[in-house]
């Protein structure tokens, strides 16, 4: 069965399209909004809203549908509202018995500055910056997941650095 053969009512279609794009889908909401419970219930109400109108979208297009229907929704929801993101990070107990306590103390105060300087950097800046370092997504992955040019995605990403090189200096 070729592609645009593929009806995403048929519940093995539908779940591979959900396997496939259900990850990137709930991390690019989760980095709009810093809410991991919030990013969930609309990256599941998207593919309902998918599965609802499996007999108008093309196989093809349904991770654009479904990608458009999450970003409406993440929209909708925090029109006003002020976004935060809590940027969880690695544990550094794993690595604690390598180096001294002033080490590992001033580690741990960069980690918390660099999380700050990530949240508070604009909104646009920080989902490329976040796809990029966190979810290893190419350029080119992130303009389709935007839905941006290549170029204006290197643009962003130019910006959110130069921003943290000024807050933290060169020591990213």
């Amino acid at each position: 069965m070729t592609e645009k053969q593929k009806s995403i009512c048929d519940e093995k279609t539908f779940k591979l399209i959900f396997d496939t794009h259900s990850e990137v889908i709930l991390n690019f909401i989760y980095y709009k909004c810093g809410n991991m419970n919030q990013a969930e219930d609309i990256t599941q109400d998207a593919f309902i809203k998918l599965w609802k109108n499996c007999k108008n979208v093309l196989f093809e297009k349904a991770k654009s549908f479904v990608m458009k229907v999450a970003q409406n929704a993440f929209f909708n929801e925090f029109e006003h509202k002020k976004v935060i993101l809590k940027y969880n990070q690695k544990s550094l107990s794993s690595i604690q018995y390598e180096y001294s306590p002033d080490f590992l103390l001033e580690e741990k105060e960069f980690m918390k500055k660099l999380q700050l300087s990530i949240s508070e950097l604009p909104q646009k800046q920080r989902e490329v910056f976040l796809l990029s370092r966190k979810d290893k997504k190419t350029y080119k992955e992130i303009a389709e997941i935007i839905g941006l040019t290549q170029k204006a995605v290197e643009r962003r990403m130019h910006l959110a650095l130069q921003e943290l090189r000024e807050k933290l200096g060169h020591s990213i």
